[in-house]
Protein backbone atom coordinates (compact mmCIF):
# COMPACT_ATOMS: atom_id res chain seq x y z
CA UNK A 1 0.00 0.00 0.00
CA UNK A 2 1.03 3.46 -0.57
CA UNK A 3 1.63 5.60 2.35
CA UNK A 4 -1.78 7.36 1.74
CA UNK A 5 -3.55 4.41 1.40
CA UNK A 6 -2.25 3.10 4.66
CA UNK A 7 -3.39 6.10 6.21
CA UNK A 8 -6.87 6.23 4.71
CA UNK A 9 -7.38 2.82 5.64
CA UNK A 10 -7.02 3.13 9.06
CA UNK A 11 -9.07 6.72 9.39
CA UNK A 12 -12.00 4.53 8.01
CA UNK A 13 -11.49 1.55 10.69
CA UNK A 14 -13.97 2.11 13.73
CA UNK A 15 -11.03 -0.45 15.76
CA UNK A 16 -8.84 2.65 15.30
CA UNK A 17 -10.91 4.82 17.34
CA UNK A 18 -10.62 2.35 20.33
CA UNK A 19 -7.17 4.61 21.25
CA UNK A 20 -8.19 7.82 19.95
CA UNK A 21 -8.43 9.34 16.43
CA UNK A 22 -5.59 9.24 14.00
CA UNK A 23 -4.31 12.50 14.29
CA UNK A 24 -0.41 12.00 12.84
CA UNK A 25 -2.65 9.80 9.38
CA UNK A 26 -4.80 12.85 9.29
CA UNK A 27 -1.82 15.79 9.20
CA UNK A 28 -0.01 13.49 6.96
CA UNK A 29 -3.13 12.95 4.23
CA UNK A 30 -3.90 16.97 5.09
CA UNK A 31 -0.19 17.69 3.90
CA UNK A 32 -0.59 15.63 0.76
CA UNK A 33 -3.64 17.09 -0.57
CA UNK A 34 -6.49 19.10 0.72
CA UNK A 35 -8.57 15.92 0.00
CA UNK A 36 -8.08 12.55 -0.99
CA UNK A 37 -10.33 9.24 -1.81
CA UNK A 38 -10.92 7.02 0.94
CA UNK A 39 -11.94 2.97 -0.30
CA UNK A 40 -14.57 1.49 1.92
CA UNK A 41 -15.10 -1.67 3.32
CA UNK A 42 -18.55 -2.08 2.51
CA UNK A 43 -19.03 1.06 0.43
CA UNK A 44 -18.04 3.13 -2.93
CA UNK A 45 -15.74 5.17 -1.24
CA UNK A 46 -15.62 8.90 -0.63
CA UNK A 47 -13.83 12.32 -0.59
CA UNK A 48 -11.98 13.11 2.35
CA UNK A 49 -12.10 16.77 3.31
CA UNK A 50 -9.43 17.59 5.32
CA UNK A 51 -8.74 21.75 5.41
CA UNK A 52 -10.72 24.01 7.85
CA UNK A 53 -11.61 26.52 4.57
CA UNK A 54 -12.39 23.62 2.56
CA UNK A 55 -14.86 21.91 4.96
CA UNK A 56 -16.44 25.45 5.61
CA UNK A 57 -17.09 25.57 1.84
CA UNK A 58 -18.54 21.98 1.65
CA UNK A 59 -21.12 23.11 4.65
CA UNK A 60 -22.53 26.23 3.54
CA UNK A 61 -23.24 25.30 -0.42
CA UNK A 62 -25.85 22.84 0.02
CA UNK A 63 -27.21 22.97 -3.89
CA UNK A 64 -24.01 21.28 -4.54
CA UNK A 65 -22.86 19.56 -1.55
CA UNK A 66 -26.39 17.84 -0.63
CA UNK A 67 -27.79 16.76 2.79
CA UNK A 68 -30.90 15.37 1.38
CA UNK A 69 -29.14 13.47 -1.67
CA UNK A 70 -27.56 10.71 0.25
CA UNK A 71 -28.25 11.58 3.88
CA UNK A 72 -25.06 12.74 6.32
CA UNK A 73 -23.73 9.62 7.52
CA UNK A 74 -21.11 7.66 5.57
CA UNK A 75 -22.47 5.04 5.91
CA UNK A 76 -25.45 4.67 2.86
CA UNK A 77 -28.76 4.89 4.33
CA UNK A 78 -30.53 1.25 4.13
CA UNK A 79 -33.72 3.04 3.85
CA UNK A 80 -32.88 6.81 2.01
CA UNK A 81 -36.49 8.05 1.41
CA UNK A 82 -37.15 7.34 5.55
CA UNK A 83 -33.57 9.24 5.91
CA UNK A 84 -34.47 11.70 4.08
CA UNK A 85 -37.59 12.98 6.23
CA UNK A 86 -35.42 13.72 9.16
CA UNK A 87 -34.31 17.12 9.69
CA UNK A 88 -30.88 16.56 9.65
CA UNK A 89 -30.79 15.23 5.99
CA UNK A 90 -32.87 18.14 4.62
CA UNK A 91 -31.53 20.91 2.70
CA UNK A 92 -32.93 24.49 1.82
CA UNK A 93 -36.12 25.16 2.04
CA UNK A 94 -37.75 22.23 3.58
CA UNK A 95 -34.60 22.47 6.10
CA UNK A 96 -34.81 26.10 6.69
CA UNK A 97 -38.61 26.18 7.20
CA UNK A 98 -37.94 23.20 10.00
CA UNK A 99 -34.99 25.20 11.39
CA UNK A 100 -36.76 28.51 11.48
CA UNK A 101 -40.07 27.12 13.56
CA UNK A 102 -37.62 25.26 15.88
CA UNK A 103 -35.59 28.82 16.55
CA UNK A 104 -38.80 30.62 17.08
CA UNK A 105 -39.74 28.07 19.44
CA UNK A 106 -36.88 28.94 21.77
CA UNK A 107 -38.63 32.01 23.74
CA UNK A 108 -36.52 34.11 26.01
CA UNK A 109 -39.12 32.56 28.22
CA UNK A 110 -37.74 29.03 27.84
CA UNK A 111 -34.17 29.95 27.19
CA UNK A 112 -34.44 31.72 31.31
CA UNK A 113 -35.91 28.25 32.14
CA UNK A 114 -33.51 26.29 30.44
CA UNK A 115 -30.15 27.98 31.81
CA UNK A 116 -31.89 28.12 35.40
CA UNK A 117 -32.54 24.16 35.24
CA UNK A 118 -29.01 23.62 33.60
CA UNK A 119 -27.43 25.23 36.63
CA UNK A 120 -29.35 23.25 38.67
CA UNK A 121 -29.09 20.43 37.32
CA UNK A 122 -24.76 20.49 37.02
CA UNK A 123 -25.05 21.75 41.17
CA UNK A 124 -27.21 18.55 41.72
CA UNK A 125 -24.61 16.00 40.09
CA UNK A 126 -21.79 17.58 41.62
CA UNK A 127 -23.47 17.12 44.96
CA UNK A 128 -24.06 13.40 43.98
CA UNK A 129 -20.23 13.01 42.95
CA UNK A 130 -19.40 14.62 46.50
CA UNK A 131 -21.59 12.52 48.25
CA UNK A 132 -20.64 9.17 47.16
CA UNK A 133 -16.91 7.50 46.48
CA UNK A 134 -14.15 9.50 46.09
CA UNK A 135 -13.65 7.72 42.54
CA UNK A 136 -16.70 8.07 40.05
CA UNK A 137 -17.01 7.11 36.39
CA UNK A 138 -17.23 10.92 35.25
CA UNK A 139 -18.64 9.86 31.73
CA UNK A 140 -21.34 7.43 32.85
CA UNK A 141 -22.90 8.98 35.91
CA UNK A 142 -22.08 12.52 35.11
CA UNK A 143 -21.40 13.74 31.59
CA UNK A 144 -24.18 11.16 30.39
CA UNK A 145 -26.80 12.73 32.79
CA UNK A 146 -26.53 16.62 32.08
CA UNK A 147 -27.62 16.36 28.81
CA UNK A 148 -30.26 13.94 29.48
CA UNK A 149 -31.74 16.63 32.16
CA UNK A 150 -31.54 19.51 29.99
CA UNK A 151 -33.54 17.45 27.18
CA UNK A 152 -36.26 16.44 29.51
CA UNK A 153 -36.35 20.17 30.27
CA UNK A 154 -36.55 20.96 26.46
CA UNK A 155 -38.82 18.23 25.12
CA UNK A 156 -41.08 18.50 28.73
CA UNK A 157 -40.98 15.13 30.10
CA UNK A 158 -40.58 13.92 33.24
CA UNK A 159 -37.03 13.40 34.38
CA UNK A 160 -36.81 9.50 34.57
CA UNK A 161 -38.07 8.69 30.94
CA UNK A 162 -34.67 10.81 29.68
CA UNK A 163 -33.26 7.35 30.11
CA UNK A 164 -34.66 5.93 27.21
CA UNK A 165 -32.78 8.87 25.21
CA UNK A 166 -29.49 7.50 26.88
CA UNK A 167 -30.51 4.35 24.70
CA UNK A 168 -32.04 5.83 21.47
CA UNK A 169 -28.29 7.94 20.78
CA UNK A 170 -26.27 4.73 22.13
CA UNK A 171 -28.18 2.64 19.14
CA UNK A 172 -27.83 5.50 16.70
CA UNK A 173 -24.41 6.62 17.09
CA UNK A 174 -22.52 3.49 18.84
CA UNK A 175 -23.62 1.16 15.91
CA UNK A 176 -20.14 0.10 15.13
CA UNK A 177 -19.53 -0.86 19.32
CA UNK A 178 -20.86 -3.52 20.33
CA UNK A 179 -21.78 -2.39 24.11
CA UNK A 180 -23.74 0.70 22.58
CA UNK A 181 -25.29 -1.40 19.52
CA UNK A 182 -28.07 -3.13 21.29
CA UNK A 183 -28.20 -0.73 24.25
CA UNK A 184 -31.78 -1.30 26.68
CA UNK A 185 -30.08 0.17 29.98
CA UNK A 186 -33.73 1.94 30.63
CA UNK A 187 -36.73 -0.98 30.78
CA UNK A 188 -39.35 1.74 31.92
CA UNK A 189 -39.26 1.50 35.95
CA UNK A 190 -40.07 4.48 37.18
CA UNK A 191 -40.99 6.34 33.55
CA UNK A 192 -44.44 7.54 33.06
CA UNK A 193 -47.06 4.68 31.12
CA UNK A 194 -45.54 6.76 27.52
CA UNK A 195 -42.30 5.61 28.52
CA UNK A 196 -43.51 2.02 29.10
CA UNK A 197 -44.69 1.36 26.12
CA UNK A 198 -42.04 2.65 24.08
CA UNK A 199 -40.33 0.20 26.14
CA UNK A 200 -42.22 -2.48 24.58
CA UNK A 201 -41.61 -1.58 21.12
CA UNK A 202 -38.26 -1.60 21.92
CA UNK A 203 -36.65 -3.53 18.65
CA UNK A 204 -34.32 -6.76 19.61
CA UNK A 205 -31.68 -8.43 17.51
CA UNK A 206 -31.65 -10.37 15.10
CA UNK A 207 -30.29 -14.20 14.16
CA UNK A 208 -26.73 -12.93 13.37
CA UNK A 209 -27.27 -10.71 16.36
CA UNK A 210 -27.26 -6.98 14.69
CA UNK A 211 -30.06 -4.45 15.51
CA UNK A 212 -31.79 -3.04 12.46
CA UNK A 213 -30.65 0.06 11.01
CA UNK A 214 -31.34 2.81 13.36
CA UNK A 215 -32.05 5.34 10.38
CA UNK A 216 -35.22 3.78 9.63
CA UNK A 217 -38.40 3.40 10.49
CA UNK A 218 -37.89 -0.66 11.90
CA UNK A 219 -34.71 0.45 13.71
CA UNK A 220 -36.33 3.21 15.94
CA UNK A 221 -39.83 2.39 16.74
CA UNK A 222 -39.95 2.83 20.55
CA UNK A 223 -38.53 6.51 19.23
CA UNK A 224 -40.89 7.22 16.87
CA UNK A 225 -43.89 5.68 19.14
CA UNK A 226 -42.87 7.90 22.24
CA UNK A 227 -42.79 10.61 19.65
CA UNK A 228 -46.00 10.53 18.88
CA UNK A 229 -47.45 9.95 22.21
CA UNK A 230 -45.66 12.94 23.68
CA UNK A 231 -47.39 15.02 20.63
CA UNK A 232 -50.59 14.36 21.54
CA UNK A 233 -49.76 14.84 24.90
CA UNK A 234 -48.57 18.02 24.53
CA UNK A 235 -51.29 19.45 21.98
CA UNK A 236 -53.59 18.41 24.57
CA UNK A 237 -51.97 19.87 27.71
CA UNK A 238 -49.18 22.35 26.02
CA UNK A 239 -46.82 23.81 28.40
CA UNK A 240 -44.12 26.32 28.52
CA UNK A 241 -41.40 24.06 26.91
CA UNK A 242 -39.52 24.19 23.76
CA UNK A 243 -41.99 21.05 22.49
CA UNK A 244 -45.30 22.65 23.15
CA UNK A 245 -44.19 25.86 21.60
CA UNK A 246 -42.91 24.35 18.55
CA UNK A 247 -46.28 22.42 18.16
CA UNK A 248 -48.77 25.56 18.94
CA UNK A 249 -46.92 27.19 15.64
CA UNK A 250 -48.26 27.84 12.52
CA UNK A 251 -46.39 29.07 9.63
CA UNK A 252 -47.11 29.01 6.12
CA UNK A 253 -46.65 25.55 5.80
CA UNK A 254 -49.11 25.05 8.09
CA UNK A 255 -49.07 23.04 11.63
CA UNK A 256 -46.16 20.77 11.95
CA UNK A 257 -46.97 17.79 11.09
CA UNK A 258 -46.39 13.94 13.12
CA UNK A 259 -43.98 13.27 10.31
CA UNK A 260 -42.10 16.57 11.44
CA UNK A 261 -42.12 16.49 14.67
CA UNK A 262 -40.96 12.91 14.83
CA UNK A 263 -38.00 13.92 12.78
CA UNK A 264 -37.31 17.28 15.29
CA UNK A 265 -37.54 14.34 18.22
CA UNK A 266 -35.59 12.27 16.75
CA UNK A 267 -32.63 15.30 16.21
CA UNK A 268 -33.24 16.51 19.66
CA UNK A 269 -32.70 12.67 21.45
CA UNK A 270 -29.67 11.83 19.72
CA UNK A 271 -28.05 15.23 18.13
CA UNK A 272 -29.10 17.51 21.19
CA UNK A 273 -27.27 14.67 23.55
CA UNK A 274 -24.40 12.76 22.05
CA UNK A 275 -22.34 15.57 21.16
CA UNK A 276 -22.32 17.32 24.53
CA UNK A 277 -22.49 13.28 26.53
CA UNK A 278 -19.03 13.13 25.05
CA UNK A 279 -17.63 16.92 24.96
CA UNK A 280 -18.15 16.64 28.82
CA UNK A 281 -15.94 13.89 29.56
CA UNK A 282 -13.23 14.67 26.54
CA UNK A 283 -13.05 18.33 28.35
CA UNK A 284 -12.14 16.89 31.42
CA UNK A 285 -9.92 14.25 29.64
CA UNK A 286 -7.84 17.15 28.52
CA UNK A 287 -7.64 18.98 31.42
CA UNK A 288 -6.22 15.42 32.99
CA UNK A 289 -3.80 15.39 30.45
CA UNK A 290 -2.99 19.12 30.96
CA UNK A 291 -2.71 19.36 34.77
CA UNK A 292 -1.27 23.19 33.76
CA UNK A 293 -4.66 24.18 31.97
CA UNK A 294 -6.90 22.86 35.19
CA UNK A 295 -4.67 25.18 37.57
CA UNK A 296 -5.51 27.43 35.42
CA UNK A 297 -8.95 27.38 35.57
CA UNK A 298 -8.77 27.52 39.04
CA UNK A 299 -6.64 29.86 39.71
CA UNK A 300 -9.20 32.29 37.02
CA UNK A 301 -12.85 31.12 36.32
CA UNK A 302 -12.80 33.92 34.02
CA UNK A 303 -10.74 31.75 31.36
CA UNK A 304 -13.53 28.80 32.05
CA UNK A 305 -15.34 30.23 28.40
CA UNK A 306 -12.58 30.14 26.25
CA UNK A 307 -11.56 27.04 27.80
CA UNK A 308 -14.95 25.17 26.75
CA UNK A 309 -13.95 26.58 22.88
CA UNK A 310 -10.76 24.99 23.38
CA UNK A 311 -11.77 21.51 24.54
CA UNK A 312 -14.50 21.49 22.54
CA UNK A 313 -11.80 22.21 19.50
CA UNK A 314 -9.40 19.81 21.13
CA UNK A 315 -11.59 16.79 21.30
CA UNK A 316 -14.17 17.25 18.62
CA UNK A 317 -16.87 14.65 19.60
CA UNK A 318 -18.26 14.61 15.95
CA UNK A 319 -15.55 13.70 13.48
CA UNK A 320 -17.28 13.44 10.25
CA UNK A 321 -20.53 14.48 8.23
CA UNK A 322 -21.34 13.48 4.85
CA UNK A 323 -22.51 15.34 1.87
CA UNK A 324 -23.32 14.51 -1.83
CA UNK A 325 -21.91 16.02 -4.87
CA UNK A 326 -24.70 17.18 -6.92
CA UNK A 327 -23.33 17.84 -9.70
CA UNK A 328 -19.96 17.52 -10.85
CA UNK A 329 -17.63 19.87 -9.67
CA UNK A 330 -13.48 20.58 -8.39
CA UNK A 331 -13.26 20.69 -4.61
CA UNK A 332 -9.69 21.60 -3.28
CA UNK A 333 -8.21 20.80 -6.66
CA UNK A 334 -10.11 17.70 -7.04
CA UNK A 335 -12.47 16.73 -9.45
CA UNK A 336 -15.53 15.30 -7.85
CA UNK A 337 -18.48 13.46 -9.65
CA UNK A 338 -22.36 14.17 -9.25
CA UNK A 339 -22.93 11.81 -6.86
CA UNK A 340 -19.63 11.06 -4.99
CA UNK A 341 -19.58 10.95 -1.52
CA UNK A 342 -17.97 13.93 -0.11
CA UNK A 343 -17.24 13.42 3.81
CA UNK A 344 -15.62 16.54 5.92
CA UNK A 345 -13.33 15.83 8.53
CA UNK A 346 -14.14 18.19 12.09
CA UNK A 347 -11.43 16.40 13.36
CA UNK A 348 -8.78 17.48 10.59
CA UNK A 349 -10.17 20.95 10.30
CA UNK A 350 -10.23 21.55 13.76
CA UNK A 351 -5.98 20.74 13.84
CA UNK A 352 -6.10 22.89 10.70
CA UNK A 353 -2.16 24.28 10.98
CA UNK A 354 -3.25 27.41 8.41
CA UNK A 355 -5.99 28.40 11.23
CA UNK A 356 -4.52 27.21 14.63
CA UNK A 357 -1.44 27.99 16.17
CA UNK A 358 0.70 24.81 17.36
CA UNK A 359 -2.79 23.07 16.43
CA UNK A 360 -2.01 20.10 18.60
CA UNK A 361 -1.42 22.21 22.03
CA UNK A 362 -4.43 22.37 24.46
CA UNK A 363 -4.20 26.08 25.10
CA UNK A 364 -7.17 27.45 27.48
CA UNK A 365 -6.27 31.00 25.92
CA UNK A 366 -6.56 29.81 22.54
CA UNK A 367 -7.84 33.38 20.49
CA UNK A 368 -9.49 33.40 18.06
CA UNK A 369 -10.75 30.15 18.13
CA UNK A 370 -12.89 29.41 14.97
CA UNK A 371 -12.85 25.32 15.57
CA UNK A 372 -15.60 23.84 13.48
CA UNK A 373 -17.29 21.77 16.21
CA UNK A 374 -20.64 22.60 15.87
CA UNK A 375 -20.40 22.39 12.23
CA UNK A 376 -21.33 25.35 9.51
CA UNK A 377 -23.58 26.81 7.23
CA UNK A 378 -27.44 25.96 7.58
CA UNK A 379 -27.14 23.10 9.50
CA UNK A 380 -25.20 24.99 12.30
CA UNK A 381 -25.95 23.33 15.41
CA UNK A 382 -29.00 24.51 17.07
CA UNK A 383 -27.73 23.69 20.48
CA UNK A 384 -24.57 25.10 20.32
CA UNK A 385 -25.57 27.78 23.10
CA UNK A 386 -27.42 24.98 25.38
CA UNK A 387 -24.44 23.06 24.95
CA UNK A 388 -21.48 26.08 25.60
CA UNK A 389 -23.86 26.92 28.88
CA UNK A 390 -23.68 22.81 29.90
CA UNK A 391 -20.04 22.59 29.54
CA UNK A 392 -19.36 26.15 31.45
CA UNK A 393 -21.87 25.00 34.16
CA UNK A 394 -20.27 21.58 34.95
CA UNK A 395 -16.65 22.73 34.52
CA UNK A 396 -17.55 25.40 36.80
CA UNK A 397 -18.82 23.41 39.64
CA UNK A 398 -16.42 20.65 39.17
CA UNK A 399 -13.30 23.05 39.59
CA UNK A 400 -14.97 25.71 42.59
CA UNK A 401 -16.02 22.64 44.83
CA UNK A 402 -13.12 20.29 44.12
CA UNK A 403 -9.38 20.97 45.17
CA UNK A 404 -8.01 18.20 42.96
CA UNK A 405 -9.57 15.57 39.55
CA UNK A 406 -6.80 12.65 39.15
CA UNK A 407 -7.36 9.85 36.66
CA UNK A 408 -8.08 6.64 38.41
CA UNK A 409 -7.62 4.49 35.30
CA UNK A 410 -7.70 4.34 31.33
CA UNK A 411 -10.98 5.61 29.69
CA UNK A 412 -12.61 3.45 27.49
CA UNK A 413 -13.73 5.02 24.30
CA UNK A 414 -16.07 4.60 22.08
CA UNK A 415 -15.00 2.02 18.87
CA UNK A 416 -16.64 4.49 16.21
CA UNK A 417 -15.39 5.99 13.39
CA UNK A 418 -17.75 8.90 13.43
CA UNK A 419 -18.14 10.20 17.44
CA UNK A 420 -15.29 10.50 19.22
CA UNK A 421 -17.18 8.79 22.62
CA UNK A 422 -16.51 8.29 26.06
CA UNK A 423 -17.78 5.03 27.41
CA UNK A 424 -15.68 5.51 30.68
CA UNK A 425 -13.71 7.67 32.25
CA UNK A 426 -12.87 6.49 36.48
CA UNK A 427 -11.74 10.01 38.34
CA UNK A 428 -10.17 10.21 41.41
CA UNK A 429 -11.90 13.68 43.57
CA UNK A 430 -10.78 15.39 46.45
CA UNK A 431 -13.14 18.22 47.73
Amino acid sequence: MTPTHADTAVVVDPQTYVTGPPLAALARLRDTSPAVWVDEPDGPGFWLVLRHADVQRVLKDPATFSSWLGATQVRDAADLPFARRMMLNLDPPDHARLRRLLTRSFTPRAVATLTAAIEASAAGLVDRVLAGPDVVDVARDVAADLPLLTLAEVLGVPAPDRWLTYDWSNRVIGWQDPDYAVSARFDGSGGTDLARQAVALRPHPGPDGAMPDPRTAEGMPDLYGYARLLAEHKRAHPGDDVMSVLLAQVDEGGAISDAEFESMFWLFAVAGNETLRNGLPGGLIALLEHPTAMAELRADPSLLPGAVEEMLRWWTPVMVFRRTATTDVELAGVPVRARDKVVVSFTSANRDPSVFADPDAFDVRRSPNPHLTFGHGPHFCLGAQLARVQMRALFGQLLSRTTSLEPAGEPALLRSSFQRGVKRLPVRWTA
